[in-house]
């Protein structure tokens, strides 16, 4: 069935690099307080410059893509003339706050890169403290903000959830966290020290246990999500049967969303999480299961919005 798409890729992409950014400045941030700011060379230290590194990114990427999509570009400039309530303007103004202050808390991680500027990253610890407060709370804002966006448009029914914004927040802090492992496993350089080797996959196992947990969550929010909209009467009942067996887009939701990006990549995790977690056993999952599982959180990642956004769509406009 064919269908006209208002909303394509350009902001399935922002609204998915968006998530992705926020969440991996988020978790790198919170990583890095909770180990009292990690130290040199910490462990803490290590996964937090992944997220703080990466994360700016996709968001930029992202929000640049949704500013070309407007054809105009220079009208994106007319959210920063006026200060008011709406969704869109409060969302303008997070992002651009957020693009601040996470280009700021990359950059000082940079001299912790070179030996000559060990020093200098020392004394930044308490500026990147500071900016590692001030990006927790930015960073959730502009992953919830691209779900009150989509919910403030009550003529299309399945976006009017208010449970979409908690969806899209416990998704992008699962693929922040899917992207800060891929980025450990493939920039990683591996050591020859039995000691560097063994805080490295305790550090691995920090962050898979806390994806496992986050997909969890998910999974949870995304049976409320349908169970809310099912049990509710007219347009959003009728909305929500699109990802429902039978509907027009549950073989995407159910295959792409729930088994292959969230299903499947928590029970392999829970294969490595649980020995540690219940027999204290050492972790050590191989790089290629754990490249696996973060490609298959983010493809899922990905999908979710795709489905949403489209499904909005496709059964919508409805009267308001």
């Amino acid at each position: 069935m064919e269908h006209e798409l208002t909303w394509g890729l350009p902001v399935i992409l922002y609204l998915f690099l968006a998530g992705v950014g926020s969440g991996a400045v988020t978790v790198s941030a919170s990583v890095l307080l909770r180990g009292g700011g990690g130290g040199f060379g910490g462990d803490h230290f290590s996964m937090a410059r992944y997220g703080a590194i990466i994360g700016p990114f996709p968001v930029m990427i992202g929000t640049s893509l949704i500013v070309l999509e407007l054809g105009r570009p220079d009208r994106a400039f007319n959210l920063f003339k006026v200060v008011n309530l709406s969704p869109m303007n409060i969302g303008s103004w997070l992002l651009l706050l957020f693009m601040a202050t996470s280009v700021l808390y990359a950059l000082t991680f940079l001299p912790s890169f070179f030996a000559s500027l060990k020093h200098l990253s020392r004394r930044l610890d308490l500026v990147r403290r500071i900016l590692a407060f001030i990006n927790v709370p930015l960073g959730i804002g502009v992953a919830v903000y691209t779900g009150v966006m989509l919910g403030a448009m009550p003529s299309r029914p399945l976006w009017n959830s208010p449970i979409l914004a908690l969806l899209f927040l416990v998704s992008a802090l699962s693929t922040g966290v899917a992207m800060i492992i891929l980025a450990r496993v493939l920039f990683h350089r591996k050591s020859a020290n039995a000691e560097a080797r063994h805080k490295f996959h305790e550090s691995a196992y920090l962050l898979t246990a806390s994806d496992a947990l986050l997909i969890g969550t998910e999974l949870m929010v995304i049976f409320l999500f349908v169970l809310f909209a099912h049990l509710t009467i007219g347009n959003v009942k009728y909305a929500v049967s699109v990802i429902l067996p039978g509907g027009e887009l549950a073989p995407l939701f159910w295959l792409w969303v729930v088994l292959i990006g969230l299903l499947l990549p928590v029970l392999a995790e829970l294969v490595f999480v649980i020995p540690k977690l219940l027999f204290h056993r050492g972790y050590s999952a191989p790089g290629t299961i754990e490249v696996a599982i973060a490609i298959a959180v983010l493809t899922g990642g990905f999908m979710l919005r795709y489905v949403i956004v489209v499904g909005g769509q496709i059964t919508g406009p409805m009267g308001l």
